[in-house]
């Protein structure tokens, strides 16, 4: 069944088994009531319907013009039965101008394992702010006329393209993120259900992974943070099937996924420390197909997040902006998948067209130089678990190919991995640890960073990790493969361009020196703990 059929299929469902309001678990401010420091964003105390209206889980992120426009997200304790919320914002820490926010009701009903429906309704809150300078201060704090009153933070919008406005700066880079702590909504989940200590094959499943690389984030000090998809995981089957909600660690019934929809409100409490300054930048992944909501499963994340809207109108999560003189673009590799085919092909052939007239827009810009492409589904991977899609193959790395695309930042696989450049599927010349690479030339570079948290994949059988002080002579695999159109299967390909293998958990860094005459691009793998396991530098030269 595709999304669009499950969803309903799920209507269906609904209609059969209605749900009295009155038992709806109504927005995050009900785990107040475990006394959850931490995992509640909204405080230790009992819910009350009553209680004053609060706002928690704020983030930022771009519009379409990046350089121009920021977008304000933050979730409501509860229905703020028409109060209203507002942002103050301003240049300055005086603030000065006030925007109301729209508020987004996000109702998801699903069945129970154990029978009937788990219902619950969240608030999201968001306003828009346009006609801003480049790559300049905007402070900002979230009010409602019930008396909240955040506290002041600032964030930036992205540098201009204009040769004579650019200087350094630096992203950051994960997918596969999740969270270390278990929902306490329903009440009783037992930890290790959803949240990333799922699988019991980690190595050590109560240790931090995710709040690591997240503090070694925020230590960055990037601009700005793209997110490969996997976002939050609650979904964490990853099958694209139906939801159904399942209270303990068994697997949830043929034909269904596990879901939990009060995982986002751990999640989007965990990333605050950094996404309420940083803009992040979300793709959709597998486990972000969520069933329960319309638009292809993705009704949910038009809730909650927001995605500067100038992709595809099929596709919500595939968008462009500009930072200086590099532009991403944020692809939607469910659409082409062949290895997980519920949104196969959804798009019509419409992201595919985007893509390329895209591309071909920013690589005839002069003032860009670097072009940096992130989704989900690996082109070129060696895991065990997923290795390499055929789909994402056939659909874009042609399309990298001709125009030039220097660097491909994919999830999916939980491991760090990076290719040699590649051209035409094969390895074009060596790219060693702390060495440079002309992609004009040499071609692209593509890296699987699903190391974001989730627990660890493994390689093929034999394949050894190849990383800084621990690096193979010979990293040739001669077992890989990759999932086949035709079959829906596996085909086996020996592989030459995998580089730089590590089993762990991991992020990149990329600091950028827009120049007069030749512009690099710093791209370095950073573990949990701070440590560098590779890097390289990519140069291009400026055009005049």
């Amino acid at each position: 069944m595709t999304m669009a059929e499950q969803y309903e299929w799920h209507r269906g469902y609904l209609r059969r088994h209605p749900v009295s309001r009155r038992n709806f678990l109504v927005g995050s401010a009900a785990a107040a009531a475990i006394g959850a420091v931490g995992i509640s964003p909204f405080g230790a105390r009992a819910y009350a319907r009553e209680a004053p209206l609060t706002v928690a889980n704020r983030r930022v992120g771009y519009g379409a013009d990046a350089s121009s426009q920021l977008r304000f997200a933050a979730q409501l304790s509860r229905n703020p039965k028409g109060q209203k919320i507002f942002v103050d914002h301003g240049p300055t820490a005086d603030l000065g101008a006030t925007t109301q926010a729209e508020v987004r009701n996000l109702v998801t009903q699903i069945p129970d394992s154990r029978g009937g429906v788990l219902a619950a309704e969240q608030f999201y809150a968001h306003v828009p702010v346009d006609g801003l300078a480049g790559r300049a201060s905007h402070f900002y704090r979230w009010r409602t006329d019930d008396g909240f009153v955040g506290d002041v933070r600032s964030t930036s919008t992205a540098m201009p393209t204009a040769r004579n406005a650019l200087a350094p700066f630096r992203f950051t880079m994960i997918g596969d993120q999740g969270t270390d702590d278990t929902p306490v909504l329903p009440p009783g989940l037992p930890p290790g259900l959803y949240d990333d200590a799922y699988y019991a094959s980690d190595d050590d499943p109560s240790a931090p992974h995710t709040a690591n690389l997240l503090n070694q984030i925020i230590a960055s000090s990037p601009d700005f943070h793209v997110l490969a998809g996997d976002i939050a995981y609650a979904d964490p089957s990853g099958a694209g099937l139906k939801p159904t909600f399942v209270p303990t660690k068994s697997d949830p019934p043929k034909g269904f996924d596990k879901y939990n929809p009060f995982v986002w409100d751990v999640y989007l409490g965990s990333i605050e420390a950094s996404a309420s300054t940083t803009p992040w930048m979300f793709a959709t992944g597998n486990h972000d197909m969520e069933a329960a909501y319309s638009d292809h499963g993705y009704g949910g994340h038009l809730a909650r997040l927001d995605f500067p809207g100038n992709g595809p109108a099929a596709c919500p999560s595939a968008y462009s902006f500009t930072y200086g003189n590099v532009a991403v673009l944020s692809l939607d590799a469910n659409d082409v998948s062949y290895e997980i085919r519920a949104n196969t092909g959804y798009s019509g052939g419409s992201q595919n067209r985007w893509v390329e007239r895209t591309l071909a827009a920013h690589r005839a810009n002069p003032n860009v130089d670097f072009i940096v492409c992130f989704f989900h589904h690996c082109a070129y991977s060696t895991t065990k678990q997923h290795a390499s899609d055929g789909g994402v193959r056939a659909a874009w790395t042609e399309l990298f190919d001709r125009h030039r695309v220097d660097l491909v930042l994919q999830g999916h696989n939980h491991v760090f991995e990076r290719t040699d450049p590649i051209r035409a599927g094969a390895p074009t010349t060596v790219a060693p640890d702390n060495g440079t690479v002309y992609p004009d030339t040499d071609g692209t570079v593509y890296y699987t960073v699903g190391s974001g948290g989730r627990p660890r994949y493994s390689f093929q059988d034999g394949e050894r990790e190849s990383y800084r002080g621990s690096e193979l002579s010979d990293t040739f695999v001669p077992n890989s493969y990759v999932w086949d159109a035709a079959s829906g299967a596996k085909t086996t390909e020996a592989v030459a361009w995998s580089r730089v293998r590590f089993a762990n958990y991991a992020f990149v860094r990329v600091d950028v020196r827009p120049g007069t005459l030749m512009s690099e691009m710093d791209v370095t793998a950073v573990d949990e703990y701070g440590r560098d396991i590779d890097k390289l530098t990519y140069r291009r030269p400026v055009r005049t």
